[in-house]
């Protein structure tokens, strides 16, 4: 380990920590040293992480939380202020999205996406703020998607609106609070084998060859494919990095919407 990623001393507070590529961004980070805050609605899966945490010898809180309603965030915010006293990092990764044609979808729907994906991490960042920019340092990546920035369809009105929102957030709070010291960014997948892909993919299996017309890697995404990124921008090796999107695709985003991949015959 190079001082340049070394995360020792450091917290972190990680959402989604229970799986995926929370979970995965949780023992990355464990790995270079930061004691970790896990949030999650999925009690069991969280201890899991924190017991693997553990075993890297750091100390790991997880805290069940619903992270679309403020009163749940402040309260586990004021647990990392018992514990720890400081928040180094923030990722928000945790946040479903409801499915539905843009003329079908309840506003019920797209209601409970905007608070999954923006109204709690907003607040989340808010509060992260608040205590980063006294300390004069921090990080904070936000999970966005492919959809952030370009159009899915299949369904995914309500979604791809809240990710917009995800990435114009990014934007504002990097201006925002770079001069405090304070970089925000965000993380912008593909289609990564996480819980609920699998399940969409279980239920329509031809899915995953659509998906893979559209990434020159040939393989889908695993979570652990975060958690070089994930080091790296909660590290002082990424410290003139802020406001950037950064896409973690396979090459998905470069490849025009009439390319095609070449496809290799493995040896």
């Amino acid at each position: 380990m190079t001082s340049l990623f070394d995360l020792s001393g450091r917290v972190a507070l990680v959402s989604g920590a229970a799986s995926g590529m929370g979970r995965a961004m949780c023992l990355a980070l464990a790995e270079h040293g930061a004691n970790l805050v896990l949030a999650d609605l999925n009690p069991a899966g969280l201890e899991q992480t924190a017991a693997d945490v553990r075993a890297l010898k750091r100390k790991a809180i997880p805290v069940v939380c619903d992270v679309s309603q403020p009163e749940a965030i402040r309260a586990m915010f004021a647990t990392l202020d018992r514990e720890f006293g400081r928040i180094d990092f923030l990722a928000n990764v945790a946040g479903e999205g409801v499915l539905g044609r843009p003329e079908d979808i309840p506003l019920e729907d797209v209601e409970k996406t905007w608070r999954n994906l923006v109204f709690g991490r907003f607040c989340m960042c808010q509060e992260a703020g608040r205590r980063m920019i006294p300390a004069g340092r921090g990080s904070i990546v936000n999970i966005g998607s492919l959809a952030s920035i370009t159009a899915l369809g299949r369904n995914h009105i309500a979604y791809s609106m809240a990710m917009g929102a995800v990435v114009q957030m990014t934007r504002e709070l990097s201006t925002e609070w770079a001069a405090h010291g304070v970089r925000v960014n965000a993380i912008l997948p593909a289609q990564v084998l996480n819980p609920s892909l699998e399940k969409r993919i279980e239920a329509d299996p031809k899915l995953k060859d659509q998906f893979l017309k559209g990434i020159p890697a040939g393989r889908l995404g695993h979570p652990n494919d975060i958690q070089g990124l994930a080091v790296l921008l909660a590290s002082d090796a990424s410290s003139w990095i802020t406001g950037a999107l950064i896409p973690m695709d396979g090459g998905n985003l470069a490849m025009n919407g009439g390319g095609t991949r070449r496809y290799v015959d493995p040896v």
